[in-house]
């Protein structure tokens, strides 16, 4: 199993993508990739390039562990001290489907603790 083949692509991505991530905090993003940038790392074949990756407070959420697509781009970002700071307190889902369309929808996590009622 080789490790980190699509880490130096998603590292391309990471300003486009920071910049998408800041989009995010008031509408869903997305753009289209490049697949020949993914194809050239590695081939998928028929499994494709698809994945969802879900966080909240900048850790992962969902099991990612069969896609070494989806395990990069988490490296990547949390590597990026602009992004790991942009993901704190929010909840976002990142997605590639079949068209090879990137999306990100951030939410905020509440940050309201209810009181403890005193009896």
């Amino acid at each position: 199993m080789e490790e980190r083949k699509y880490l130096t692509t998603w590292r391309k991505y990471i300003p486009v993508i920071r910049l998408h991530l800041k989009r995010s905090l008031t509408e869903e993003q997305s753009f289209k990739l490049n697949i020949t940038d993914f194809e050239s790392a590695g081939d998928r074949g028929k499994s494709g390039y698809t994945f969802s990756l879900q966080m909240e407070n900048g850790k992962v959420i969902n099991n990612i562990s069969g896609s070494a697509v989806a395990r990069d781009l988490y490296e990547a970002l949390k590597t990026d001290e602009t992004i790991k700071s942009m993901i704190q307190d929010k909840a976002i889902k990142i997605s590639v489907g079949k068209s090879f369309v990137f999306s990100i929808k951030t939410t905020h996590i509440s940050s309201f603790k209810p009181e403890e009622t005193a009896g």
